[in-house]
């Protein structure tokens, strides 16, 4: 294990107020590519990600969760959802790899990020789900 991945892991820490500046769109693709190097178990990959930059899109997202107000500044969000016909089991473990290594390459890439959990409650999984227009087989876990 090297200095410098150390020092990444060690480097997150959960940032809830950002510039108004947009992330790059080569960011955007690395951010993407590491989720799906995440592990999967079996190699499943019951996993869809949804990459949202819309202003208006994003302040609902914000109002829809009550512990998302940094949406309101956020110029990125990533929903790390779930399939539900693909894997019964362990999708949580598989999205939580994977929004991991969003958050650890998000510090790589110097930009701030913050695990926002989705799956609190029925009401708060149908609210997310409408705002990014999801369908019902497709659950947000962060």
């Amino acid at each position: 294990m090297t200095n410098e991945l150390i020092n990444t892991i060690f480097a997150r820490w959960s940032i809830r107020k950002y510039i108004a500046e947009p992330v790059r769109e080569q960011d955007i693709k690395t951010l993407l590519e590491v989720t799906m190097a995440a592990p999967s178990a079996s190699n499943r990959k019951p996993l869809h990600f949804l990459v949202v930059t819309d202003r208006k899109k994003l302040d609902a997202l914000a109002y829809s969760h009550p512990y998302g107000k940094m949406l309101f500044e956020a110029p990125l969000c990533i929903a790390v959802c779930w399939d539900t016909p693909i894997s019964q089991r362990f999708w949580i473990q598989d999205c939580s790899a994977a929004t991991e290594n969003i958050l650890l390459v998000a510090v790589a890439l110097g930009l701030g990020a913050v695990w926002l959990g989705a799956y609190l409650s029925e009401e708060h999984v149908a609210a997310l789900s409408k705002v990014l227009g999801i369908p019902n087989n497709i659950v947000p876990l962060t």
